[in-house]
């Protein structure tokens, strides 16, 4: 995990993040990630369809759980864009919740994303553009 985050947003639960077990679904946790990314690339003005001109498709994730999420709770996101290659880079996650002021750990993430053409079904190299930016934020 990096030692630095450029970003970090909150995301509350939803009731329908919750399963049987009365507590976040290891499913919904996936999607609160998907959610951190997408805001994490509105702020540095991209899309996953459209990041600086490529599209992104995610190739691996990872997910280290720590602790329990509930109804209620806020998820405190923080991310960083690193490991960037030809091809791709990593979002490396770090997702928690504050409690009496302090912020309590409860899952790690990685995810690997790749520059990816939708219309030729082809890898794209990164633009130059587009590692300058989530680099520079990190």
């Amino acid at each position: 995990m990096p030692a630095s985050y450029s970003f970090t947003t909150q995301i509350p639960v939803r009731i329908t993040d919750i399963n049987y077990g009365n507590h976040v679904g290891n499913d919904s946790v996936l999607s609160l990630i998907h959610e951190c990314r997408m805001q994490f690339l509105a702020h540095n003005g991209y899309t996953e369809l459209n990041c600086g001109g490529t599209g992104l498709i995610m190739y691996d994730v990872a997910i280290e759980f720590k602790k329990e999420l509930f109804y209620g709770d806020v998820v405190e996101a923080h991310l960083a864009a690193t490991a960037f290659s030809r091809n791709g880079f990593e979002i490396y996650y770090q997702l928690g919740k504050r409690t009496d002021d302090s912020f309590v750990l409860v899952a790690n993430a990685k995810t690997g994303m790749l520059c990816y053409n939708y219309a030729t079904r082809q890898l794209e190299k990164v633009p130059d553009i587009v590692r300058e930016r989530l680099e520079s934020n990190f």
